[in-house]
């Protein structure tokens, strides 16, 4: 079924459709207190009506049987939820995931475990690494700190809250930790790591409100080439 206007606003819907929640089945995948959210990432400037509005559309109800109690779990999962942020189009994060994936590919030139990351600042890419644990005997040359500080460098910050990360693998505690500390705004990354991925895998540290956390996140863009090219070093390896 679609959502339509009444119950919603004529801009309220059309913003919801650019997003990607034009069903009732598109809301209720997202939930009402994220989709909530995402309005208000893409600049709506929306009162609590609209949650109450939602949150009624998903539970196939009206807002006035909404309960105070109802109200208040609401209120508190939109204050508690992970961030969120309006993703860049497909083809796009695509595009910056292929210069992480061609950074990665050094790496395994290198010997070392293939994982590569840039740092995008308003559409260009200011900053590119890859691992180089092994040659700098640093166990924290991971590809996402080494470009954190190549794009602290570049603007003279090193909070990056007006840039976004591209990784080919779901970075691990201590780089999740790093990109939340640098405020960057939005995380991308190719393949998930189910050993020690704190982006959901293992742990998601970016849903930890204890944390104060910045970044959103978003998994799966190129992932079957960011893990082919994981899986082929480790192969080659193995047959070494």
């Amino acid at each position: 079924m679609k959502l339509t206007t009444p119950p919603l606003a004529p801009n309220t819907l059309q913003t919801l459709q650019k997003l990607g929640i034009a069903t009732l089945a598109d809301l209720r995948a997202q939930g009402a207190a994220a989709s909530f959210l995402l309005l208000k990432a893409a600049g709506l400037t929306l009162t609590r009506s609209t949650l109450w509005q939602l949150a009624a559309l998903e539970q196939h109800t009206t807002p006035q049987a909404l309960g105070e109690a109802e109200k208040a779990a609401l209120l508190e999962a939109v204050r508690t939820h992970p961030p969120v942020a309006v993703f860049p189009p497909q083809a796009e994060m695509e595009h910056f995931m292929r210069a992480a994936l061609a950074q990665a590919a050094q790496s395994a030139a290198m010997g070392e475990i293939p994982v590569g990351a840039v740092v995008v600042h308003r559409g260009n890419i200011i900053a590119a690494a890859h691992n180089t644990c092994v040659a700098d005997h640093n166990i924290s040359h991971h590809a996402e700190i080494r470009a954190l500080a190549a794009a602290g460098a570049a603007l003279q910050n090193y909070r990056l809250d007006q840039c976004d990360v591209y990784i080919t693998l779901e970075p691990c505690s201590m780089c999740s930790s790093a990109l939340m500390q640098a405020r960057v705004r939005r995380v991308v990354y190719g393949a998930a790591e189910p050993k020690s991925g704190a982006a959901g895998s293992v742990v998601n540290l970016f849903a930890e409100p204890r944390l104060n956390p910045h970044s959103a996140v978003k998994g799966g863009i190129l992932a079957a080439e960011c893990r082919a090219l994981l899986q082929d070093f480790f192969r080659q390896r193995r047959q070494k």
